[in-house]
């Protein structure tokens, strides 16, 4: 094997110049925060505890394990630090760090950071959930960020505004397609892998493509996330026994599959369990007297597969499952929050066009268990009952209708429903009539926008809670700017919505940024001993023909590469050349190799890097 079974490709970004391409990756400060290249992270605030995450990324250790010191302080300094510990960054997670930092104060924004090697991650900062009496709330609201489908543009404006204390993730963080699989083909927006995503390694590598984009790293930064999964997490329409975009025959058993799936999410985001080892991520979060947050898996926790108008009212069939619907009833029956706001996948309200459902998918598909669901909250008089929901890529805003609704004098209905648009993943809703029509067939909506990318804000206070709707300009343009278009609110004790006169605001005193660059405290910045190359993956893995091998070069150049089988021998060795600045791509034919495991090495003049592969049949 030879030249010709290595291929350099560099990720194309449409730059006009080298001049901008250089100063692009300059922006992206890659080189900066090594070995965090994925920056740092923050979830699941409770009032006196918070996860921390982040992951190290290094290609010379040759053990399983890295110890991480951690530290959490409530000024940007580090100075007065509340608590600390070291942690463990482990190979079987995929290198993954998650720290539940415990002893801290409530409703207290906080600032935190990881050391290994003698470097400094970034800064981040994150917020306890309060106690007591409290005012208001503020939350950004996002869902569906497909990667090939534009710009993390949403993610960018929620960063600079710096006036919400939490971002509630409604799902669709990933998207498993192949490249081309569900895009607008935009230059320099490309999955990786390339394939459609299925090992545990696929997962894996997907979910570091997207946390290497500027955009959702410093969204990380700055706020703690909450974050429920949808479909596309594991594969798409998916529910407990399968998928739509999964085939058995080709694919592989679907339990592997979505354990798979399950197995990368909780390694890569900021999540809290409730019961480590599963995959369950049904949980309650609780904002002192004003907000009880459960957030429910509508999706493959127990949801019967997809049917029709024939299925939906079939009392044996579920969405939620026996467990969580009695953990989400007991939830809510013995709630004292004044405001019970349930984050969810898929719509509540019902969706009709000329009066048959538009999307078994949703609730409409589970129509006997829906209406058991509502008939608990009116029965039980849950006060203030609003649900959140992501996945249609599109923005409504819905009153939730019992069989006696009346929307002219707000009678009939169990509650609001707020629905947000995606962050980029383009509408799927076609409907050959105009959206006033829908509104017309459908007279609990309040609101109906099929076209804009955006993100939402729920501002919850004493008087009523309120969702602004802000969508970009451009989806495909990264420097886009954004507009408000709609606010909608529920008064206390009202189950009706309403326009909004503006959008809300957040009074202040607002929290000072995390610092945008590791600060080192043990080292001078010139002293800082940057890798020239880091290798964020390597994929497929096992392999068949080709792997593809995923590198960052902080400087053009080249590198040598060199494959031993497991006795030692060298048994192919190549130059890497014509390496630009920034990320690259080598694809390298391995079908000659017979079946077993190998290890590549990667060679800079001060650097190496050891990746073990797998030679399938």
């Amino acid at each position: 094997m030879k030249t010709t079974l290595l291929t350099i490709l560099f990720v194309a970004f449409g730059f006009a110049s080298q001049a901008q391409k250089e100063d692009f990756f300059r922006q992206k400060n890659l080189a900066e925060l090594y070995p965090f290249y994925h920056g740092v992270a923050s979830g699941d605030p409770l009032s006196d505890r918070v996860i921390l995450w982040t992951r190290v990324t290094d290609d010379t250790l040759s053990v399983d394990s890295v110890a991480v010191e951690w530290r959490i302080a409530t000024d940007t300094s580090m100075s007065n630090i509340i608590n600390s510990g070291i942690g463990y960054a482990a190979e079987s997670r995929d290198w993954t760090l998650k720290v539940d930092a415990t002893g801290l104060q409530p409703d207290t924004w906080y600032y935190y950071d990881f050391k290994v090697f003698n470097y400094h991650s970034l800064r981040g900062r994150t917020k306890t959930a309060p106690v007591g009496d409290v005012d208001s709330l503020r939350f950004g609201v996002v869902s569906c960020s497909n990667y090939e489908h534009g710009y993390f543009s949403p993610y960018r404006h929620l960063m600079d505004r710096n006036d919400i204390d939490c971002i509630l993730h409604l799902g669709d963080y990933i998207y498993e397609y192949e490249v081309g699989g569900y895009s607008a083909n935009i230059s320099g927006r490309s999955n990786e892998p390339i394939n459609e995503i299925i090992t545990l390694e696929d997962y894996r590598v997907r979910h570091s493509h997207y946390k290497l984009d500027n955009d959702l790293r410093l969204l990380h930064q700055q706020y703690p996330f909450i974050n429920i999964w949808d479909d596309h997490e594991s594969a798409n329409d998916s529910y407990k026994d399968g998928a739509d975009n999964h085939d058995p025959a080709t694919e592989g058993l679907w339990i592997d599959r979505k354990n798979n799936a399950a197995q990368a999410y909780h390694e890569w985001l900021p999540i809290r369990s409730p019961q480590p080892g599963t995959g369950r991520i049904y949980r309650a979060f609780e904002f002192g007297d004003l907000l009880n947050l459960p957030m429910v898996d509508t999706r493959i926790e127990a949801r019967d597969e997809q049917g029709g108008s024939a299925e939906t009212n079939d009392p044996t069939r579920t969405l939620l499952g026996a467990t969580q619907y009695g953990w989400l009833t007991n939830n809510l029956g013995t709630s004292t929050k004044q405001w019970n706001i349930v984050g969810n996948q898929v719509m509540i309200a019902p969706l009709e066009i000329f009066g048959t459902p538009a999307n078994y998918d949703q609730w409409d598909g589970y129509n006997y268990e829906r209406e058991q669901l509502l008939n608990y909250v009116v029965n039980n008089n849950v006060d203030n009952f609003v649900v959140l929901t992501g996945d249609i890529h599109t923005s409504w805003v819905n009153d939730i209708p019992m069989s006696n609704y009346d929307g002219s004098n707000c009678t009939g209905s169990a509650g609001v429903e707020f629905v947000v648009t995606s962050v980029t993943s383009t509408s799927f809703l076609t409907f050959s009539v105009p959206q006033s029509l829908v509104t017309s067939m459908n007279p609990h909506m309040q609101y109906v926008e099929l076209s804009n990318r955006g993100y939402g804000i729920l501002d919850v206070n004493k008087l009523r809670t309120q969702f602004d709707y802000y969508y970009v300009n451009d989806i495909e343009d990264p420097n886009t700017g954004q507009y408000f278009a709609e606010g909608f609110f529920v008064n206390d004790g009202e189950k009706c919505a309403q326009q909004a006169s503006g959008f809300s605001v957040n009074a202040g005193p607002l929290p000072i940024p995390a610092p945008a660059l590791p600060v080192p405290t043990d080292v001078g910045i010139d002293e800082l001993n940057y890798q020239d190359f880091v290798v964020f993956g390597v994929y497929p893995n096992p392999a068949m023909d080709d792997i593809t091998i995923q590198l960052f070069m902080e400087q053009a150049g080249e590198l040598s590469l060199t494959i031993y089988d497991l006795q030692g021998r060298e048994i192919y060795n190549d130059q890497m050349t014509n390496l630009s600045k920034g990320l690259n791509y080598a694809k390298l034919n391995i079908s000659t190799l017979a079946q077993g495991t190998y290890s590549v090495v990667i060679k800079s003049a001060t650097n190496v890097a050891t990746k073990t592969i797998i030679k399938s049949n």
